[in-house]
């Protein structure tokens, strides 16, 4: 069998020359097997150095025998780096804030949580090795993430926030960088709900006002505005008030009877909370603004197609998380825990989506600025 495989395979390269270069084999003599001529294959480790090759068994040799990596390849993180520039980067990882890491290239999102996670449990980095244990920053993250740290990219600030797909009207990204804290804001069909969330993600506050009148006969002008007005009066004060927009499609005739819904109090809340400004404060930051229904949804993975599923499930995983991890992505306060932690089950998922939208609402908004930012 073996001399049968030989004789074919001496066959195929003959007939692969070509402008007679010599292949694998050389032109046999009549009679005699093909003799082996030496040739090279680079190594696919450092593409410099050459493996010398023969015949297969040759090549299956020599290729076994390869198991320690190329010199280049041998090199760990701390030898690619002077002492100096070790020293900076271990102190902006082991001293960083999240915001100060969040500006580090490849380490916005969940790759700085989880570096703060990790030296929060295992103390601080001691070499540029020990950082790819940290999930989701293995070899070639970490080596851009040092680059970033000692050559940092220098941008020039944009005047207009780049995700105005989001957030209607258009404003000084300076404006939204500086406030303190939002409240979110969501129209049902009979009820408005909001939560009121600081830029350290913690939940001031978070609940919900029954509107009777909502969709009930006709639309009264009066009746809705007294219910948006009870509403109004119970919000905590804010820096932004952010309204969901909801997109509607227009071809669905049935939905217009929605769609008036929701335009009717969502100009009564501009109207209430919009501070009526004297000229000279006519340049200020608008006070309410709109956010995009579908770009929250797609922020924490709710689309389907072009329709949103319910956010339940994610707030559920948050409230969780908010009590299982040092370092949660939202803070939720032990007394708005305990009031909803029964409103977002599958049983009563339909009574708490309001509330559940509003505090998505709010998280999306926080995070979504500080990626534009980046």
């Amino acid at each position: 069998m073996m001399w049968v495989a030989r004789r074919l395979l001496s066959s195929v390269a003959q007939r692969s020359q070509h402008a007679g270069q010599p292949g694998l084999f050389r032109r046999p003599r009549p009679g005699c097997l093909p003799e082996l001529e030496l040739r090279y294959l680079q190594c696919t480790c450092c593409w410099r150095s050459r493996v010398p090759v023969a015949g297969f068994e040759t090549l299956n040799a020599t290729l076994s025998s390869m198991t320690e990596p190329c010199e280049d390849d041998d090199r760990s993180l701390d030898a690619c780096y002077t002492s100096e520039q070790r020293v900076a980067i271990l102190q902006l990882l082991n001293t960083g804030t999240l915001s100060e890491l969040a500006c580090v290239k490849l380490l916005r999102g969940r790759k700085s949580l989880n570096l703060v996670e990790y030296r929060t449990k295992n103390g601080p980095f001691r070499t540029l090795e020990s950082v790819v244990n940290v999930p989701l920053l293995k070899h070639k993250s970490a080596v851009t993430v040092f680059n970033s740290i000692l050559n940092p990219v220098k941008k020039e600030r944009k005047v207009r926030i780049q995700l105005a797909k989001f957030i209607r009207p258009e404003v000084d990204r300076t404006w939204l960088e500086e406030a303190s804290n939002i409240v979110s804001l969501v129209c049902g069909t009979n009820k408005i709900a909001w939560a009121q969330v600081d830029r350290g993600m913690t939940v001031l506050d978070w609940q919900t006002q029954e509107c009777p009148n909502f969709l009930n006969g006709t639309y009264m002008a009066s009746a809705y505005l007294n219910d948006v007005s009870a509403a109004v009066a119970l919000l905590p004060s804010a820096d932004f008030y952010i309204i969901e927009k909801c997109a509607i499609s227009v071809q669905n005739t049935a939905l217009f009877p929605i769609m008036a819904h929701m335009r009717a109090v969502e100009a009564m809340l501009f109207a209430l909370l919009e501070p009526r400004s004297s000229p000279a404060e006519s340049n200020g930051p608008p006070r309410v603004l709109n956010m995009m229904r579908g770009s929250v949804g797609r922020h924490f993975g709710l689309m389907v197609g072009e329709s949103r599923t319910s956010g339940a499930p994610t707030l559920r995983q948050l409230m969780t998380e908010s009590v299982t991890q040092k370092i949660p992505r939202v803070n939720f306060p032990a007394a708005l825990l305990l009031r909803h932690r029964n409103s977002f089950q599958m049983r009563s998922r339909r009574d708490g989506e309001e509330l559940c939208d509003a505090l998505l609402q709010a998280v999306a908004f926080y995070e979504l600025l500080s990626e534009s930012s980046s």
